[in-house]
């Protein structure tokens, strides 16, 4: 049943921005590291660290392929940029990561990455490192790191994890067809975070987010101009950010979704449906303003 009290709201955002202490040290309020980009898919990570630092993360460090990463470089100097010895994500390439990830405070997997062969094994490989030895790290799995998972649906059980798959990416996660009604799209999604034991937001036009404990939240923020592509990247960094900043991951899934949806609204208000993801970024400052406000 579908009630008021699952309507994701404002002050679910206010209740996850952290406080800043006037003597906070640069990575207090997060290290994020991304692991993200190819060959094809250049722009996806970099959108991922932006807006993940728009949303308050300190660091934003995207492991990439060597030449995506020189790329990513060129886009903003607000980015640190690993460069993988590799042209597309493959699993001798993991061994870099390692130091990054003893630093970091979460991580996102998945953005631009593609879909080869070697760079599915990476995914699982880097899936398998983060869940023996990094089991506390928070973890979001979006886009080419969602396929991957797909095919060994039993790694997140337990973990910190968040999957954010889009309709297909879902029916590809689970084998199950999503009802098109809202009452039915949120059973679904609850019965599929208790199966894969872990939260997962489902991106649709109302966004549905549901944790292995049972609890479900339907978000209503967002527009149709965000069908364009990168809006899930942009969702993907701030997600991301609060997961950094030690935000429990339904919590921040819930108020990520808000958060992304409500600067879709702003830009809409701007620029109608002809927006761009980038826009999206530049509007975060403002939604975080917006939340603060009615503290």
């Amino acid at each position: 049943m579908v009630t008021p009290k699952m309507r994701v709201e404002k002050k679910d955002v206010s209740t996850v921005l952290p406080r800043r202490r006037r003597e906070a040290h640069k990575g207090d309020y997060g290290r994020l590291v991304v692991v993200g980009g190819g060959l094809r898919y250049v722009g996806a990570p970099a959108l991922v660290g932006l807006a993940a630092l728009r949303s308050g993360v300190d660091l934003a460090i995207i492991a990439a392929p060597e030449k995506a990463a020189w790329t990513i470089n060129s886009f903003s100097p607000d980015l640190i940029t690993i460069k993988l010895p590799c042209r597309d994500l493959e699993p001798a390439a993991l061994s870099e990561l390692r130091n990054e990830l003893k630093g970091a405070t979460a991580v996102v997997v998945g953005s631009g990455l593609g879909t080869l062969a070697k760079t599915r094994d990476a995914v699982l490989e880097l899936a398998r490192m983060l869940k023996e030895e990094y089991p506390s790290l928070p973890t979001l799995f979006d886009a080419d790191g969602l396929k991957a998972l797909a095919s060994e649906r039993g790694l997140p059980q337990g973990m910190p994890w968040v999957l954010t798959p889009h309709a297909r990416e879902f029916e590809l996660l689970t084998g199950v067809d999503l009802p098109t009604d809202i009452k039915g799209r949120a059973q679904q999604v609850k019965v599929a975070a208790k199966e894969l034991g872990c939260t997962v937001l489902l991106k649709v036009w109302v966004d549905v987010i549901a944790s292995p404990a049972g609890e479900v939240k339907l978000n209503y923020t967002g527009n149709p101009g965000m069908t364009v592509g990168g809006t899930g990247d942009v969702l993907a960094g701030v997600v991301g950010a609060f997961l950094s900043q030690g935000v429990e991951p339904f919590k921040a899934a819930v108020a990520g979704a808000w958060a992304c949806g409500r600067a879709g609204d702003l830009c809409y208000n701007e620029r109608g449906y002809e927006l761009l993801a980038s826009d999206l970024i530049e509007k975060l400052p403002a939604v975080f303003e917006e939340v603060r406000a009615r503290k």
